[in-house]
C-alpha cells in the first residue's frame, strides 16, 4: 500500500534534504513546492503575490501527488506543513484514498534555524529561496510544532 509522506518544519530545518534521502528509501515521488515554485516565478520570497501563487502550486501537486498515490507509488509532500489543521486535512484525505501516512518532523531549535539561514542567505542555491531573517521571525511565531498525539495511529 503507497504512503503518503509529510515533510514538516520550518526552513532551513533540513525537510528537503530528508525529503531527498526517503525519495530514495522508499522509491517514492518526492513533490517540492519551492522547485517549482521557483522555476515558475524566481525568487519571490518577499513579493506580495507570493503566498497566493505557492498555494496554487501546492493545489496543482496535490493533484498529481493524488493520482500517483492511486497509483500505488508513495509520494513525499516537501511543503512544510506550519498549521495543524493542514496536517489533519492531508490525514483524512490519505484515509480517503486507502494509504497509509506519516510525518516527517524536522524539529530544530530556533537557533540553528537561524544560524542555517545565515548560511543558506549567503550561499544560495538554484533551489532555495532567499529568506530575510525578520521573515523567519515571523513564520517561527506561526509554525505549530507537531504534537504527539498527531504521530498516532498513522
Amino acid at each position: 500500500m503507497a504512503t503518503l509522506h509529510l515533510m514538516v518544519g520550518l526552513p532551513c530545518s533540513g525537510k528537503t534534504t530528508k525529503a531527498k534521502f526517503l525519495e530514495q528509501e522508499y522509491n517514492a515521488l518526492l513533490l517540492t513546492t519551492d522547485k517549482w515554485h521557483l522555476k515558475l516565478f524566481g525568487n519571490d520570497a518577499i513579493e506580495k503575490e507570493h503566498d497566493v501563487r505557492h498555494s496554487i502550486i501546492e493545489s496543482i501537486i496535490w493533484e498529481v501527488a493524488e493520482r500517483v498515490l492511486i497509483l500505488g507509488i508513495d509520494v513525499i509532500l516537501d511543503f512544510g506543513f506550519w498549521g495543524k489543521e493542514e496536517r489533519i486535512h492531508f490525514k483524512k484525505k490519505a484515509r480517503e484514498l486507502n494509504v497509509n501516512f506519516k510525518i516527517h518532523y524536522m524539529n530544530v531549535p530556533k537557533d540553528e534555524l537561524f544560524k542555517r539561514l545565515e548560511e543558506r542567505n549567503q550561499n544560495v542555491f538554484s533551489d532555495s529561496f532567499i529568506i530575510p531573517k525578520e521573515y523567519m521571525e515571523e513564520y517561527v511565531k506561526v509554525f505549530q510544532p507537531v504534537d504527539p498525539e498527531e504521530l498516532l495511529d498513522e
